[in-house]
């Protein structure tokens, strides 16, 4: 055997199998942007013809006419850099992720604060370094606003006793509305 024999793994083309693999790995992005809302689409800089698709995808609910938009999702993606798309969406993801630290972070916050007062709020204005975050204002009004209602709870029934109404209630009842409407006329 030569050289000019043997084929290089980069002449070859792909096999079927690959070209099947790639066909469904475009699908499974199309479909991970059928979860994004549409604000997303234009912002990955998609074409036309396959934010319309996917708008398309998102009316439809019957599982093989999804399935079918799915793959025509997948034949218009094949004409595109898919490699964009992926990091446009890491990026979103990242984005999501970043958000829901800084809420969850928040929260702690505000537990920490209710739980231990003027303590955690200087705790928090080192933290953040902030000097006059307005936080002891607001506590103050808090701990006034929980005392107040905590009493008027108190007093007020939640649940009051319901009863059905006796035949000899229901019957002083409709003697009352005759003896009103007789006194109208």
């Amino acid at each position: 055997m030569n050289d000019t024999d043997q084929f290089e793994a980069q002449d070859l083309p792909p096999s079927k199998s690959q070209l099947k693999r790639d066909a469904l790995a475009l699908q499974a992005l199309g479909a991970k942007l059928l979860d994004l809302p549409e604000s997303d689409w234009a912002a990955l800089g998609l074409p036309e013809a396959l934010i319309a698709a996917l708008r398309e995808g998102k009316r439809i609910r019957a599982h093989g006419a999804r399935r079918r938009q799915l793959q025509y999702i997948g034949k218009l993606m094949r004409d595109l850099d898919p490699e964009p798309i992926r990091a446009g969406l890491a990026a979103l993801r990242a984005d999501d992720r970043t958000a829901k630290r800084v809420f969850a972070n928040a929260e702690r916050w505000r537990d920490r604060l209710l739980r231990e007062g003027t303590e955690a709020v200087a705790a928090f204005e080192a933290d953040t370094g902030q000097a006059e975050s307005g936080l002891t204002g607001l506590l103050a009004d808090y701990a006034v606003a929980t005392s107040d209602r905590a009493e008027k709870t108190l007093s007020f029934p939640f649940h009051p006793r319901v009863t059905d109404p006796s035949p000899l209630e229901i019957k002083g009842a409709i003697d009352r509305v005759k003896e009103q409407a007789a006194n109208a006329e």
